[in-house]
């Protein structure tokens, strides 16, 4: 269970991450190392409410968004895709609820630096691009891996990736699904800043979070909002046709065959149905 206390302002009832605050900070972290903190039922509920509970409070100016063990994020849990593809009702809930959680971050007002100490995969890689700096160990990398499992990448990367990256370069790795490490995404815009150190890592992103949070927050705060707005214009104009295929990919036999193929270490046989 963790908790933010600010004044009468108590935040808490988290099982996938933690809350902090420190001074004008609040650091979100993943806190499932165990299950490589992968993007299960409970962290898409959780993600967001701690997003739009952590902007209620007036102290709060920057967020840091950090993680635990191996990885950043492992992405998607199979587990529960494999359950979707054979539940019409949960798939179709289970989308309202990607939406939820990339609008909550697109509607931040707040400014999220990522401290990505380990690869972040699928829906992991869109989380970390969705937010204003990337902080990174030249260990880590980013990897949207949804085609390699047979989705659609439309919970968030069709848009993340190419605003970052730009559109040819977000096409050859969504469409193959390669992993990309964190000098050369450096080097393309998708890590803003490095770190040799994997010690330092945490507090490069502490110390750049409270540098913004220490600037004056109308201004930060309003430049983040009109950010927003360019930032959801782009979303508006892919979001819903990316979710709707990822929807089809979410029931399809393809998906089934790749989970199967994972776990049984095993090239995959895909028909395309």
């Amino acid at each position: 269970m963790s908790q933010v206390a600010d004044g009468d302002v108590l935040l808490q009832g988290f099982d996938c991450l933690t809350i902090e605050q420190h001074d004008h900070v609040a650091e979100i972290t993943l806190s499932r190392p165990e299950v490589f903190n992968r993007f299960d039922e409970a962290l898409h509920v959780e993600l967001p409410k701690a997003l739009r509970l952590i902007t209620s409070v007036p102290t709060i100016r920057a967020i840091v968004l950090a993680s635990t063990g191996k990885v950043f994020s492992a992405g998607g849990d199979f587990d529960w895709m494999a359950e979707l593809n054979s539940d019409l009702g949960r798939r179709v809930r289970s989308l309202d609820g990607g939406r939820d959680l990339l609008e909550s971050l697109l509607d931040c007002p707040l400014p999220i630096v990522v401290a990505l100490h380990g690869d972040a995969f699928g829906l992991g890689a869109t989380v970390a691009l969705s937010c204003d700096a990337v902080v990174a160990q030249r260990g880590a990398g980013l990897a949207d891996t949804h085609v390699a499992v047979g989705l659609v990448a439309g919970d968030g990367g069709c848009v993340v990736w190419p605003a970052a990256a730009g559109l040819l370069r977000a096409k050859r790795h969504l469409l193959t699904g390669d992993r990309i490490g964190a000098e050369e995404a450096f080097q393309i815009g998708l890590v803003t800043d490095l770190v040799d150190d994997p010690a330092d890592l945490l507090g490069v992103a502490r110390g750049l979070a409270g540098r913004i949070a220490s600037l004056p927050p109308l201004a930060v705060q309003g430049t983040k909002r009109a950010l927003n707005r360019l930032a959801k214009a782009r979303s508006a104009e892919v979001t819903e046709v990316a979710f709707a295929y990822e929807g089809f990919t979410l029931g399809s036999a393809d998906l089934r065959e790749a989970i199967d193929a994972f776990r049984e270490r095993r090239q995959g046989n895909y028909e395309g149905r």
